[in-house]
């Protein structure tokens, strides 16, 4: 049987190509919340790898090229298209959340709601399209698992 560690770190970490990298770091920074765990710049100006958490969560992010990675993902070619996968985000401070992702910019494509299940979310696209979702939903918590 593998062994899967359980840890307060993250086991799962998405992975995302941006065509500009760097300003997405600083708009996810400051929209979100993340922060710069590790950056590894490349040539001209390029990502060519980092590191951005967000609680005892991660994502991984570089420039989009045209490697064997790039040949399978790339980032979203328009913005506004549906995707097929996104993250979703447990927050605390919901409300405020969502205002520091407007004013930033977001474009809020779920507006802000309490949900039937218990949690508070919305959902939102950052520039280059990718979709992110944010809550107070927490499926760890005892409070959240049923009876």
């Amino acid at each position: 049987m593998v062994s899967i560690p359980k840890q307060t770190v993250a086991t799962i970490i998405p992975t995302l190509r941006y065509n500009d990298a760097a300003k997405a770091i600083d708009w996810l920074c400051q929209a979100f919340g993340f922060e710069r765990h590790l950056v590894v710049p490349g040539e001209n100006g390029a990502i060519a790898h980092a590191q951005l958490v967000f609680g005892n969560g991660m994502i991984m992010l570089g420039s989009a090229r045209n490697d064997a990675f790039g040949q399978l993902q790339q980032p979203p070619q328009r913005v506004g298209e549906a995707v097929c996968q996104s993250p979703y985000i447990v927050v605390d401070e919901i409300d405020q959340h969502y205002q520091r992702a407007i004013a930033a910019g977001a474009e809020i494509v779920m507006d802000i709601q309490d949900q039937d299940y218990g949690g508070r979310d919305y959902a939102c696209r950052d520039p280059e399209g990718y979709l992110w979702n944010f809550g107070t939903y927490d499926p760890w918590s005892s409070e959240s698992q049923p009876e």
